[in-house]
């Protein structure tokens, strides 16, 4: 159980560290972010994570549930007080028509080492704590749960997302701004339906960037424009010259580089959202999956709710075949995208978003995550260790996070011949010219899937591409 960490101890302030913890937790609750009945770090917890005494946390604590902020309950833990605010979603009521779902990308070939970071590059399934969340949710069950379900998704799962979101990754949202989709294909899917609407003909991709992302924009009937990356995440400069007047990022861990939005870019970013008087996709693919040392960055919408449609997934974390996504966007363009979703489908599976809302409410989730970011850790170590002793003047770029990592070449690499040399040697890989927007673009590089393998196949994997890059 983490809270993000925005929470900022000044040690040489005026004020103490317990008045510094007592505000920014106020602050939260002021602002919507931490909402009601939300379960807070143990003191213990806190304390380590913020390198303090555990006796300036429970401090903190004991005044707060004194002034009626938090309540501590035995057994429970120490909660957000539930009557601080009663949030009723309110959802407008439309037409519902059934839909299709997204392109699915092809199974991947057998091989002794697959690296591609959709060949088979998954997490750990949950399957004995899905399946308790799931035999609990079907007994309970009556006839509400399996009629149609509500086009915005259940009442129950946007309220555990809002307080997920807003714990986790420091959304602001509510479970009215919150729609459960399949998938983040589905929200981008709803957002180039909706942005022709709103006279926007345009949609500013990162580059490198998803190819399958660009090719699903431009199949949308929007032009896809490409913003070059750097080591500061998208170039904000370049995209205001570019006359778009929307923008797909991944501000979290860019993909396919791994850096991540810098301070100044993400003000920029949002600058040049309200000159334009435009709208920032946000694709917090995986967000959950952090575990480099030091705070993960918190969610740009963030910065600026009004002009930013959070999106996330579990595809990363839990499955890509739940098919579970959500977004979370201000009241005018969530009614706009409720409408589209109208057109489409009848509104994403109950049982399983019942599931998923169980699994976040009992704090199993959180668990699952500890123990991804714990064999991600080890595998990029393990990753890195096997580039230094068998790559010489090969690199691991980026942050250490999601699924995959960016390995940079030696300059003057062939990166197709080494591909294809790999694949001769029954490892597969993909090079990072395809991410690029046009050719000629990149240095050369590699972008690895290498959570799903074990620490001695992700060595045996890199020993592999050493001997065909030898070759």
């Amino acid at each position: 159980m983490a809270l993000h960490m925005a929470v900022e101890v000044v040690r040489d302030s005026s004020h103490s560290l317990t008045s510094q913890i007592q505000e920014f937790i106020k602050r939260e609750i002021a602002q919507g972010i931490l909402h009601p009945g939300t379960r807070l770090p143990s003191s213990r917890r806190l304390a380590d994570d913020l390198d303090v005494s555990r006796s300036v946390v429970v401090e903190a604590y004991g005044q707060l549930v004194a002034e009626g902020y938090l309540e501590a309950l035995q057994g429970a833990g120490t909660r957000v007080v539930r009557h601080l605010g009663g949030e009723q979603p309110v959802v407008p009521a439309l037409l519902e028509e059934p839909g299709r779902g997204g392109p699915r990308e092809g199974a991947a070939h057998p091989v002794r080492w697959d690296l591609r970071p959709s060949g088979g590059n998954l997490p750990a399934f949950p399957r004995r704590e899905w399946l308790g969340c799931y035999q609990r949710v079907l007994h309970r069950a009556g006839p509400a749960e399996h009629d149609y379900p509500s086009l915005a998704g259940e009442a129950d799962l946007r309220l555990e997302l809002a307080r997920c979101l807003g714990r986790l990754r420091g959304v602001r949202t509510s479970p009215a701004q919150l729609m459960v989709v399949a998938g983040f294909a589905q929200t981008l899917g709803l957002m180039c339906a909706v942005l022709p609407v709103i006279g926007i003909d345009a949609l500013a991709v990162e580059d490198p960037g998803h190819p399958g992302q660009r090719q699903f924009v431009r199949e949308s009937g929007l032009r896809a424009v490409p913003v070059p990356v750097d080591a500061e995440g998208i170039d904000v400069a370049a995209l205001a010259a570019s006359g778009a007047r929307a923008v797909l990022v991944t501000p979290g861990h860019q993909f396919p580089t791994g850096v991540t939005l810098s301070a100044r870019r993400r003000e920029a970013l949002a600058r040049w959202a309200r000159d334009v008087d435009g709208w920032i996709i946000e694709d917090d693919y995986d967000g959950g999956l952090w575990y480099e040392h030091g705070p993960r960055p918190l969610a740009l919408q963030r910065t600026d709710p009004e002009r930013v449609v959070y999106a996330g997934t579990a595809s990363k974390s839990l499955a890509p075949g739940l098919r579970l996504g959500w977004l979370a966007a201000p009241a005018p363009m969530l009614d706009l995208l409720l409408r589209a979703r109208a057109r489409q489908d009848l509104g994403t599976e109950t049982l399983t978003q019942l599931a998923f809302a169980e699994l976040l409410r009992t704090g199993l989730f959180d668990r699952h995550l500890r123990r991804l970011n714990s064999l991600g850790r080890s595998r990029r170590e393990a990753l890195e260790e096997a580039v230094r002793r068998h790559l010489p003047g090969a690199a691991v770029l980026g942050r250490g996070a999601g699924l995959h990592a960016y390995l940079q070449l030696p300059r003057g690499t062939d990166e197709a011949a080494l591909v294809a040399r790999a694949g001769r040697r029954r490892v597969l890989v993909r090079g990072a010219a395809p991410f690029h927007a046009g050719p000629g673009r990149s240095a050369p590089a590699l972008v690895v899937g290498h959570a799903h393998l074990p620490r001695t196949g992700v060595a045996e994997a890199v020993r592999e591409l050493a001997a065909a890059a030898r070759r």
